[in-house]
């Protein structure tokens, strides 16, 4: 093949004696130029054994390219038998520090799959480079500070399998992810935390009681508080959309009246500020002419005021209207949610004192869906915690 011109600097202590191009790759023969270091960074000349190693360097000219070299074991005085030390290629590694770093910034931005294609790279020796990457790069929280807590689950895989996610509500940095949504599931964040739990002062979570039993037992001076997304959420599917339906079966003789009842579902779940003014007169049309959806609806509406009352002693005598008003409209579904909602007031309660919400989990959990889905999923868990981690590295405080 035509002579090339190397960058011989790339490879300190050798140069390029020859190439050879088979097919799309271009192997490079090295030999060295200078005595060998040691690792104690003292220069040596005594050669114990060389034996020969290839390594993978940047692609050149669009080639895949291969490094082929003497690697000599030296005898050092102070260190003994040892493997030269060279600026460009890490002990026992298969790929060249340039290399490495060049992989290292595509797996930022693209996914194991595509970067495999492009380079060539086994997936596992992708991995083991991200995972060396991440382990690096991800910092761990400073205990001492956490006050503030946020936890929330999503989806793992298809067939019911979650995880557990846990920020820092204060500075949004992703603490702890684990699989499951058990207490047993979350215990070993607790006990990672250790002696900080006692100077926990709120966590924000949605009504799962192995959430609170396990915070209760390892944070005791902690409040719970219940997030106003999930119980909205919950109230949309267990009165709203039961209303809307039962609506809708009492009025098989009107069609036209029970079709718009059953196309409501999104103006009736739909927050007003974000509505068009189509949808405001539909969801106006809708409310005159049905009084249960009228009810319902305007009773969501009072018990989101709950969450942003002045204290606690405020939002209870909100909540004590609330529930005379629930009870009184006769509404079985209201009814019925109302009481289960009854046993969790007290962290309903404390959002008063801490204005605490997961929502900013919620947009958490939308770029954990993103991470998942670019990578085709992920068969390791702790990887794919690892890269939530460093994803959500947080704000300075």
């Amino acid at each position: 093949m035509p002579k090339l011109t190397l960058p011989v600097s790339l490879w300190e202590g050798f140069s390029p004696t020859h190439t050879e191009l088979h097919h799309d790759t271009l192997t490079i023969h090295l030999t060295p130029t200078s005595p060998g270091r040691c690792h104690c960074g003292q220069p040596v000349t005594q050669v114990h054994d060389v034996s020969s190693r290839t390594v993978q360097e940047r692609d050149i000219l669009g080639y895949r390219t291969l490094l082929s070299l003497p690697l000599r074991r030296l005898r050092c005085s102070g260190c003994g038998v040892t493997t030269e030390s060279l600026s460009w290629l890490e002990p026992h590694a298969r790929q060249t520090n340039l290399l490495i770093h060049y992989i290292e910034h595509l797996l930022k931005l693209m996914p194991i799959k595509h970067v495999n294609e492009l380079t060539g790279l086994h997936w596992h020796t992708l991995k083991r480079l991200d995972m060396q990457r991440l382990t690096r790069e991800v910092m761990e929280p400073d205990w001492s500070q956490v006050r503030r807590l946020v936890m929330d689950e999503f989806a793992l895989f298809k067939g019911h399998r979650y995880a557990t996610v846990i920020a820092d509500a204060d500075t949004h940095q992703v603490l702890w992810v684990g699989e499951g949504r058990s207490r047993e599931a979350i215990r070993p964040f607790f006990l990672q935390l250790g002696e900080h739990c006692q100077y926990i002062e709120a966590v924000a979570m949605d009504m799962n009681t192995a959430f609170d039993l396990e915070v209760a037992m390892h944070c005791p001076n902690a409040e719970v508080v219940y997030d106003l997304f999930h119980v909205v959420a919950k109230y949309g599917r267990e009165v709203v959309d039961r209303v809307r339906v039962d609506r809708a079966n009492e009025l098989k003789q009107d069609k036209p009246a029970r079709r718009r009842v059953k196309r409501g579902r999104w103006v009736l779940l739909k927050n007003r500020e974000n509505m068009t003014g189509k949808q405001h007169a539909y969801l106006e049309e809708l409310l005159a002419e049905n009084r249960s959806l009228m009810v319902v609806y305007l009773m969501r509406e009072q018990l989101k005021e709950l969450w942003y009352a002045d204290s606690p002693d405020v939002a209870l005598n909100q909540w004590q209207l609330w529930w005379q008003q629930v009870t009184e409209s006769g509404i079985e579904p209201l009814i019925r949610f109302a009481r289960k909602l009854k046993p969790y007031l007290k962290g309903i309660v404390a959002s008063a004192t801490y204005r605490l919400h997961t929502c900013k989990l919620e947009g958490m959990n939308n770029k954990i869906k993103v991470i998942k889905r670019m990578a085709y999923g992920y068969r390791d868990s702790d990887y794919f915690f690892l890269k939530i981690r460093a994803a959500f590295p947080g704000n300075a405080r």
